[in-house]
């Protein structure tokens, strides 16, 4: 078990250049999180300074390596420069504004030995979004396809729980082992970290986490490639969602969202973010549709967009206690209607990704 004393400890005795202190002592050891064998963290610096601290990286980098049972190590070199602005009224820059500018060329990797990759999208949190992909990855593999899903949400990792996993994966010739349960390879953040772990990384590191995952895990072979895998992704569209879309060839995104006007506004964004990659959104979803959320918001909306309408999932306890308890429902009881549902979801989108 690798101890978090035990590595500031080895970081404390790599000196700060600036202060003459350890790292630790000098604040540069920012989103540590410490596992077994693990170990990582952000060391943010002035812009100008970056060239000063590369080998300081290196050298934190070689310290955490030579600790006893160490296996990965992760330090990331990040800069934040800061300009002085002349003063103008409240605004957002025209950076911030102009989301139709031309995009930098952004090297993408495909999964290896995956066929098609599936992102399950939200624009706002806690609209059942991991609860809609672990399920619909679930209904897939009902129809013999082999099938993977990521828990792509570092900060708030919920694959573990819902699909009843624990531990953390082995590693073998130079990739992560996905676990495997209900007939599905999974994957996420929450089974490298201990449950209690706050994820306390800036944008680079988490992106850096997720790519790792995606490009890193052995999800199939040669001889037996996954026919589709299924990422969760983080809720709205920020630096870590853009990332990863730009990184990873997407075949498709599904949107989900509740009935109401105030989670639809965050779906209609994250149309948006696809539409401006170039990422074809197959659908949406409504979720938690009846009497307390309301009904008709996301078909009304995918109308509004253009965009397919995949069909509605009444609230439901059985789908909540089935995800707590780790089985997910269409899993362990095929004939439930909201089972039935997220089958007939599944029979859409597989059409789609001509699978």
């Amino acid at each position: 078990m690798t101890d978090r004393a035990a590595v500031l400890a080895v970081l404390d005795a790599v000196t700060d250049p600036r202060s003459g202190q350890g790292l630790a002592t000098a604040g540069l050891v920012q989103g540590l999180v410490v596992a077994d064998g693990r170990a990582g963290f952000v060391m943010e610096v002035p812009a100008k300074e970056t060239a000063l601290y590369a080998p300081v990286r290196d050298a934190a980098e070689a310290a955490l390596k030579a600790m006893p049972g160490m296996e990965r190590v992760s330090v990331v070199l990040t800069a934040e420069a800061v300009t002085a602005a002349p003063r103008r009224t409240a605004g957002l820059s025209k950076a911030a504004t102009d989301q139709g500018r031309p995009k930098a060329p952004v090297p993408t990797e495909r999964p290896a030995h995956v066929k098609r990759v599936l992102a399950v999208a939200s624009g706002k949190g806690g609209v059942g979004k991991s609860t809609v992909s672990v399920n619909l990855a679930a209904a897939l593999a009902a129809r013999g396809l082999s099938v993977g899903v990521l828990d792509a949400d570092v900060y708030g990792p919920s694959l573990p729980t819902m699909m009843g996993i624990s531990g953390q994966p082995a590693y073998e010739d130079g990739a992560m082992v996905p676990h495997v349960a209900h007939g599905l390879k999974a994957m996420s953040v929450g089974l490298l970290t201990k449950a209690e772990d706050a994820m306390i990384w800036r944008g680079p590191m988490a992106s850096q986490a997720i790519n790792q995952m995606v490009t890193q895990t052995r999800w199939g072979t040669q001889e037996q490639p996954l026919d589709v895998l299924v990422i969760d992704l983080p809720p709205g569209t920020g630096d870590v969602q853009l990332t990863l879309i730009q990184k990873t060839p997407l075949d498709g995104a599904v949107i989900v969202s509740t009935p109401q006007e105030v989670a639809l506004a965050d779906a209609r964004r994250a149309h948006t973010l696809f539409d401006k990659v170039g990422v074809p959104t197959l659908g949406l979803v409504e979720n938690m549709s009846g009497e307390v959320f309301g009904t008709g918001g996301a078909e009304a909306e995918a109308a509004r967009l253009g965009a397919p309408y995949l069909g509605d999932l009444p609230l439901d306890a059985a789908l909540r206690r089935a995800g707590d308890a780790g089985r997910p429902l269409v899993a362990v009881d095929p004939q439930h209607p909201a089972s039935e549902r997220f089958r007939q979801i599944a029979a859409t989108l597989a059409a789609s990704l001509g699978l």
